[in-house]
């Protein structure tokens, strides 16, 4: 019964990544028993079937004789009791705080935590509502725990390099705590991860888009190094913090080198998905000179690349600005790519490029529908210049590499990260591809 329950309600979920195709089957793989009684808490592991594919969800859920108005909302169906999200429960939640503090095993569960860590149990959680793809508990004003719903097997890269980097003192990092594990496929997999949450922290895109609403705001012969809000000198500080992870990076994890042969194969790549993209948005044809001249040079370049672990899906909303300085979050990569790819090495400038996209947007996102978007283009250009050229000076104070041909690369890598996000918004938000088709009238390298 609970699985056909369950059959209608997975699909109404933020982070089902099934949507838009018809489930064939719904099967329980693990029940797990971690509070008994009423309210009782389980740990439900699930198979959805649909058509070839299958994967598994992360669920916990609780069952009461009468669920209170406070839960109705994540009610999952009555058999019996009513079965419900229990991740909303405050009530049952404090169950995976213990058994990490305890270092609990239960059936194939396995509740950790680092070594040396306290952990109150008893702190109560509320849901953090913006996630898409993951569900976060924050704990009173000390921890956040991240659940991964879909669950991939193998260790989570947040996880892995979160601690690693602990071990060696490594600054910019929340503290990482514990986590919750089984075995999936035979491979070690990581179910949830428990952090220190930054309670008093601003997050980095709200601190910019501030910054940009002030010099929009400010009198037209205020440039944006004058206005108010000027973010120049926390962008130059967040380009020191983003160079020190990076050394960390490769000295907690191996390194490589990408050879010139495979060079030229990854500027094959580029171009194959520039030449998809522009099936889909015509409009990227005029800018294909720009993108190939970029990817040219990158290929001319014939030398080694080298590459380590990175971050893998950098951008202004994946960092934390506290009291002291800047903090990098949500090391796990893009979480709908393969989890052999978010774990393999890279160009740290990759991160930079994403970062310096991520500036643009900043600039331009306002600009979409704007009544006065022609007058204040000028503006945006402004704004993102001057924080990227911060951002990069930062970078390279911090010990970040950029050679000239390193800009060379950086240049093709945020060119072809423009590309993605130009395929991205015709397809999601039509409005907003002038925002990375911006990126293409600077034919600087």
């Amino acid at each position: 019964m609970l699985e056909e329950l369950l059959a209608g309600w997975i699909p109404r979920q933020r982070w089902f990544a099934g949507k838009g195709r018809s489930i064939d089957a719904v099967r329980v793989e693990s029940d797990l028993v971690l509070i008994s009684g009423d309210p009782s808490l389980r740990h439900v592991i699930v198979e959805v079937r649909q058509g070839d594919t299958s994967d598994r969800y992360q669920l916990l859920i609780g069952a009461r004789r009468e669920l209170p108005q406070r839960l109705r909302h994540v009610l999952i169906g009555h058999a019996g009791v009513d079965y419900y999200d229990a991740a909303h429960d405050a009530d049952l939640t404090g169950r995976l705080l213990t058994g990490m503090a305890r270092g609990e095993t239960i059936g194939r569960l396995r509740f950790r935590h680092v070594e040396g860590a306290v952990i109150d149990p008893d702190l109560r959680s509320l849901v953090l509502g913006a996630e898409q793809s993951n569900t976060s508990l924050i704990y009173g004003e000390d921890y956040i725990c991240k659940l991964f719903r879909r669950l991939i097997p193998g260790v989570n890269p947040e996880l892995e390099i979160v601690t690693a980097l602990a071990s060696r003192g490594a600054p910019h990092i929340a503290t990482p705590y514990g986590w919750i594990e089984t075995d999936l496929d035979g491979e070690n997999t990581t179910l949830a991860f428990l952090q220190e949450y930054l309670a008093t922290a601003n997050d980095g895109w709200a601190l910019a888009l501030t910054s940009v609403r002030d010099f929009y705001a400010s009198l037209p012969e205020i440039g944006a190094d004058e206005a108010g809000g000027d973010f120049a000198a926390e962008a130059e500080r967040l380009g020191t913090a983003t160079a020190r992870i990076h050394v960390e990076l490769a000295a907690a994890f191996p390194t490589d080198v990408v050879e010139p042969p495979e060079v030229k194969h990854m500027v094959e790549g580029f171009r194959r998905r520039l030449a998809r993209a522009i099936q889909e948005v015509p409009e990227l044809a005029d800018y294909t000179d720009i993108a190939e001249d970029a990817y040219d040079r990158l290929a001319a370049t014939a030398r080694e690349i080298p590459v380590q672990r990175v971050h893998g899906d950098y951008h202004l909303g994946q960092v934390m600005r506290t009291t002291t300085d800047w903090v990098i979050l949500d090391f796990e990569g893009e979480p709908g790519q393969p989890l052999a790819e978010r774990r393999a090495l890279s160009s740290p400038l990759r991160d930079v490029a994403g970062m310096l996209r991520s500036f643009d947007y900043a600039a331009r996102h306002l600009l979409a529908g704007h009544p006065e978007a022609d007058r204040l283009e000028s503006r945006a250009t402004e704004w993102s210049a001057r924080n990227r050229t911060a951002f990069m000076s930062g970078y390279v104070a911090g010990g970040g590499r950029l050679t000239p041909d390193d800009a060379i690369l950086l240049r093709a890598l945020e060119l072809s990260k423009a590309v993605y996000e130009v395929v991205y918004e015709a397809r999601h938000r039509p409005t907003w591809v002038s925002i990375p088709l911006a990126a293409f009238r600077d034919t600087k390298a």
